[in-house]
């Protein structure tokens, strides 16, 4: 296992996970990298390490560039475990070594590892001498834990971004510009609607607080590290981070016997006869955090569900769970099914939702399999939304 050279005497030493396919119940269809970097200069620096499983293979990369005891300084920029999973191994082969976090990750690691590490908490705007480089610290609370910060070094204009900017993706190329972009930002937008989401107002902050950097480069903790296209991802994630939505409408189901997704297509053809973009998504046939990849810039969201035991189906259940803990801001809703003897279902995913900041539009039921006339008067009712 090698280094990557970022920038002279500046390398990417950090683990691949071929294998994962769950993050936190976000499917990761395409693995994970857990970056860390490390930087060569009077006091040998260590920015984050990576999930405890692979610190062999960070050990071993860093290995191919100098001994690993010769560390003086680990940077912990996130408490989380797929961020300072290693420390515990790592701080074995360095008693003398100095972790630095912010006030809020010295606490986190103190209660998480109950090790009698030397921390230092590091405050916004502290600068930590390297020799003849440096690292600035901003603290970004709540993207996406309460821990979190960054670090940027001026003398090379590279930002070690923590969670922003990263993505799950397993890969053995490390640069924007050796891997299809198109890919690259598909999994950057879809690790901040499933991750970064809730925490816009955040983001926006500490998108402010960079704003003054020059950067060149962002050496992100997951994923593909971006050169060539800094200001592209910094523009879509004030973009995402705005909550900005554009004409588009998601028609989100599941069906027993067909009928409420008849109700979705009617629903669906009502969108596109008003000139809406749209997505319909089976429940049945589409995981949950790739149908909030698409939440993240929908207007409108429709969610249906036929009753079952007088309640919504389990899938629809766990999708509000998910959507509502992820809590996208300022988006109507409509909520529709079909139902035999009650359609409690209606006013229960309706609730849900209300309670959540949505603006439920709409509530449509229709008693056991719709005719022409029924879903005709549905696209009629839903058009006229629209106007």
């Amino acid at each position: 296992m090698k280094a990557v050279k970022i920038k002279e005497g500046i390398y990417w030493v950090g683990g691949i996970d071929w294998n994962l396919r769950n993050f936190h119940g976000y499917l990761t269809q395409r693995g994970s990298t857990y970056n860390s970097y490390l930087i060569l200069d009077e006091k040998i620096t260590l920015v984050d390490t990576v999930k405890h499983y692979l610190t062999s293979e960070m050990l071993e990369r860093i290995g191919s560039v100098i001994d690993p005891p010769r560390i003086d300084y680990v940077i912990s920029n996130h408490v989380e475990m797929d961020h300072s999973g290693s420390l515990p191994e790592l701080m074995k082969i360095l008693p003398n070594a100095t972790v630095f976090a912010s006030p809020k990750g010295e606490a986190g690691l103190r209660e998480h590892y109950r090790e009698n590490w030397n921390i230092r908490a590091m405050e916004s705007g502290t600068v930590l001498s390297l020799g003849r480089r440096s690292l600035h610290f901003v603290l970004t609370p709540m993207v996406h834990w309460p821990d979190n910060m960054v670090d940027y070094m001026p003398e090379e204009k590279i930002l070690f971004s923590n969670d922003a900017f990263g993505q799950h993706l397993a890969s053995s190329e490390r640069f924007d510009d050796e891997y299809p972009l198109d890919i690259t930002m598909l999994e950057a937008r879809k690790y901040f609607a499933n991750i970064v989401l809730p925490y816009s107002k955040q983001v926006q902050k500490a998108l402010v607080g960079l704003q003054d950097l020059d950067i060149g480069l962002i050496a992100n903790s997951h994923g593909i590290i971006w050169r060539k296209h800094v200001a592209g991802i910094l523009k879509e994630y004030q973009r995402w981070a705005s909550n900005e939505t554009r004409r588009r409408a998601l028609v989100i189901y599941d069906t027993m016997w067909n009928s409420t997704e008849a109700m979705a297509l009617a629903i669906q053809d009502a969108f596109e006869s008003r000139g809406y973009l749209t997505t319909l998504l089976s429940l049945q046939t589409n995981h949950i955090s790739d149908i909030m990849t698409e939440v993240i810039d929908a207007e409108y969201i429709c969610l249906g569900s036929p009753a079952l035991n007088g309640r919504m189906m389990p899938t629809m259940s766990a999708f509000l769970t998910y959507l509502t803990g992820l809590a996208p801001k300022d988006r109507k809703a409509i909520v529709f099914g079909s139902y035999g003897w009650g359609p409690r279902q209606i006013d229960e995913m309706a609730g849900i939702l209300s309670d959540s900041g949505f603006g439920v539009v709409a509530k449509e039921k229709i008693k056991y399999v719709p005719s022409r006339e029924d879903l005709a008067g549905l696209k009629e009712r839903i058009s006229a939304l629209l106007i």
